[in-house]
């Protein structure tokens, strides 16, 4: 940055070179010796590297090697610990084999319903205690689904002659019997507040207002095959559907129609993507639009799908039938 220092030390030994036959005059000789003497202090050249930098006082680069050194001994983070045993074990026998039904549910009220055969049990988480809820008849059985009202108090049984039984299964008393709607076995059930929806053998899906004589209100028409799993959405706004035909509906409540109409439903989504039977299906609890679903062997897939768009968002390969999702 010193221009006359700089230009002082490029042009004195050309000048030098140009008056060698010229000896050069006592006064010129005496400017030469006093000006490196004030601009340079004495030194020959401007950048002089004859003695090795000092260390600084913080060395960076050993810094750097000790973090490294003690990020490599810190222990990796412990991952969530998930059980390879079962924390309790129960018996069921005469437990259906027969992937389209629903034969287990548990209630609000920390209470599991299982139907095995023609008998519906009911096992206390709290106090591990079980109790028969009913054993129907033989002309009725066996049992293909059950699911609690969001009471924790009723259960509602589908059965293999078409028709559905609410329980209170704190008195075991038979509160209602809905008959006449389906022809055939009802294998799913799902519950909106009051409404009690159904889905039968032969693909229709009926919503039952439990607070009216007339319980059959609306319908849904899509699958031609059996309905093997329902879920309503936390609003109560949307219904997903997942049948044997290996299609997914998503329903709006709103788009239903009369139990009397025999015009078809428009539905909001029907995705095809599965490759199987769609059975477990479940809300996302903190994302409305976002719905897992879960194909039988031939799928095997955990899917999760945007509601408004229909798009799939994801397919994950379980290696195995996906029975149920919670």
């Amino acid at each position: 940055m010193h221009m006359d220092m700089a230009h002082y030390l490029l042009t004195e030994p050309r000048k030098d070179k140009e008056n060698v036959a010229t000896p050069p005059s006592p006064a010129k000789e005496a400017y030469r010796r006093l000006l490196p003497e004030k601009l340079l202090n004495n030194r020959t050249r401007i950048l002089a590297f004859q003695n090795r930098p000092p260390e600084p006082a913080n060395n960076f680069l050993a810094e750097l090697r000790a973090d490294a050194a003690s990020i490599q001994d810190k222990p990796a983070r412990q991952r969530r610990y998930i059980p390879q045993s079962p924390e309790r074990m129960l018996d069921a026998p005469g437990l259906v084999d027969d992937y389209c039904l629903n034969l287990l549910d548990w209630g609000s009220a920390n209470v599991l319903s299982i139907a095995l055969g023609n008998t519906v049990y009911l096992w206390d988480a709290s106090s591990g205690s079980t109790s028969e809820l009913v054993t129907v008849d033989e002309d009725d059985g066996p049992v293909t689904s059950v699911s609690w009202a969001p009471d924790g108090r009723h259960v509602a049984i589908g059965l293999d002659s078409s028709a559905v039984q609410l329980w209170d299964s704190t008195s075991n008393r038979l509160r209602r019997t809905l008959q006449g709607v389906h022809e055939s076995r009802v294998g799913s059930l799902a519950w909106n507040n009051n409404i009690l929806t159904a889905g039968d053998m032969d693909g229709k899906i009926v919503n039952n207002d439990m607070r009216i004589r007339n319980h059959a209100v609306q319908t849904y028409h899509g699958h031609h095959q059996e309905v093997c799993g329902l879920t309503w959405s936390g609003s109560g706004k949307r219904l997903a559907s997942g049948g044997n035909d290996s299609l997914l509906h998503i329903w709006d409540v709103s788009m239903a129609s009369s139990a009397q109409s025999t015009g078809r439903t428009q539905w909001l989504h029907r995705l095809d993507d599965n490759l199987a039977a769609v059975k477990g299906l479940a809300w996302c609890p903190f994302q409305s639009n976002l719905l897992a679903s879960g194909g039988g062997v031939g799928d095997r897939c955990i899917k999760f799908w945007n509601t408004h768009t229909g798009a799939c968002l994801n397919s994950v390969d379980t290696g195995s039938q996906v029975c149920a999702l919670l």
